[in-house]
């Protein structure tokens, strides 16, 4: 037995609609936007401060990581040389 299905019909778009989707997009964008609790200035500075030290850091680690593998790489290939 098979069903036959029939193909569900496509409204047509049209610049009606999707302005009316583009405004509506944007009304909630800006209530939600309301409803954030935005950092005053000292804390936009602390939290500037806790990421350019967290990136800082890592990059640290990086680079040390980095100094070690490229120096374990040259033993390697004198030994091998």
């Amino acid at each position: 037995m098979s069903k036959t299905n029939s193909p569900a019909k496509k409204q047509g778009v049209t610049l009606k609609t999707r302005w009316e989707n583009t405004t509506e997009y944007f009304r909630s964008v800006y209530s939600e936007l309301k409803k954030v609790h935005w950092p005053d200035r000292r804390q936009l500075i602390g939290y500037t401060g806790v990421v350019l030290f967290a990136v800082t850091l890592i990059a640290l680690i990086i680079w040390v990581f980095d100094l070690g593998l490229s120096a374990l790489m040259r033993l390697i290939f004198d030994a091998f040389a």
